[in-house]
């Protein structure tokens, strides 16, 4: 199967550009089920917002479920200060450093945008001699665009407590095959996961096993794809960045095959079969511990479910910051998924 690199990565320029914080993520999904409804497999959304397709295969006793999250980080409006400025709450796990200076979008009630920047709440060093402060919640704030000079005026703009705030994703495409951009995790994975089941329909390929595709809508807090697994299901594999750093394996030219993470060792012979595919195929591939990380997949062994699981994905530099990742990689995590998808569940 020809892998169409291009379209994946004009669908990841698509949805990074879709405000997506975990709990805001309808806008995304509604992508994504448009871009699936031609297939006319069965779909459904359930209450948390996660969309899942379903591809019927030759094997109706045991089943698979594959998942990737379009949840992205984000913040949320926590207090309308004094001077006009907002005071917010991180939504996801990243580092304050990753945020300041970044442009973003308040999203209210009323579904008006109004943009904005995170900065330290006094950063001018002609102003004041420790702008180099230390980055932390009670020194950021949101410097609105707008005329305001206290609550009042940002109030009368419709902002209030609770609105969600998007980042501006600061995307570009590099002529040496590199896509940086904020939100790659995760919706790069995303990216490959629509192409590649618009490919199999196109084709007509059959799989062994019936086949969900879940794109979570929870997974930066922790508990994604872990509710409306079918008691069929024996394999779950969690589609999600490789995350790069020092004393890593993982890069941006392969596909990262997980080993463990901070929740604990993915499933030994499922991980070996995705090695054994990848060395069978040629397909780049890296195998990783992530100390710091945990995953839908994870999540669903947390919550009870009994199935074997496992994790891969394209390599993603400076994850949670700003990220950056390669056509090589993110063909790499394509190649494994098709491979895969058509074996015997073990």
């Amino acid at each position: 199967m020809t892998v169409p690199i291009d379209q994946i990565v004009s669908t990841i320029k698509d949805l990074v550009h879709i405000p997506s914080p975990t709990g805001w993520s309808t806008s995304a999904i509604d992508y994504v089920e448009k871009r699936w409804t031609q297939t006319r497999w069965e779909m459904k959304r359930n209450a948390k917002g996660a969309l899942t397709l379903t591809i019927p295969g030759e094997d109706q006793e045991i089943h698979r479920f594959v998942t990737a999250h379009v949840d992205t980080l984000g913040a949320m409006v926590k207090e309308i200060k004094s001077d006009g400025k907002l005071a917010f709450m991180k939504i996801g796990g990243f580092g304050w450093f990753a945020i300041d200076g970044v442009y973003c979008t308040i999203h209210t009630e009323d579904e008006k945008e109004i943009r904005g920047t995170i900065l330290a709440t006094n950063p001018s060093v002609h102003v004041n001699p420790e702008a180099d402060t230390k980055r932390e919640q009670h020194t950021m704030a949101v410097r609105l665009d707008a005329k305001v000079q206290g609550k009042e005026d940002v109030e009368q703009l419709g902002i209030q407590v609770g609105d969600f705030i998007s980042f501006d994703p600061n995307y570009e495409e590099s002529e040496t095959g590199f896509i940086k951009t904020r939100h790659l995790d995760d919706k790069a994975s995303v990216a490959v996961l629509v192409e590649l089941v618009l490919e199999m329909k196109k084709q007509g390929i059959v799989l062994p096993h019936t086949t969900h595709i879940q794109i979570g809508t929870f997974e930066e807090v922790g508990f994604g794809a872990n509710s409306n697994i079918p008691a069929q299901v024996r394999e779950f594999l969690a589609v999600d960045m490789g995350a790069i750093g020092e004393g890593q394996s993982t890069d941006e030219f392969t596909v990262s095959i997980c080993a463990m993470d901070g929740v604990g060792p993915y499933n030994y012979k499922l991980r070996k079969k995705l090695v054994k595919l990848a060395k069978e195929h040629k397909i780049p591939y890296q195998i990783d511990l992530y100390p710091f990380y945990g995953s839908d997949a994870g999540a669903a062994l947390k919550a009870g479910e009994d199935v074997m699981h496992a994790l891969i994905g394209p390599g993603v530099d400076a994850s949670h910051a700003f990220e950056r990742t390669h056509r090589d990689s993110l063909q790499a995590t394509y190649q494994l998924l098709n491979e895969y998808l058509k074996t015997e569940s073990l």
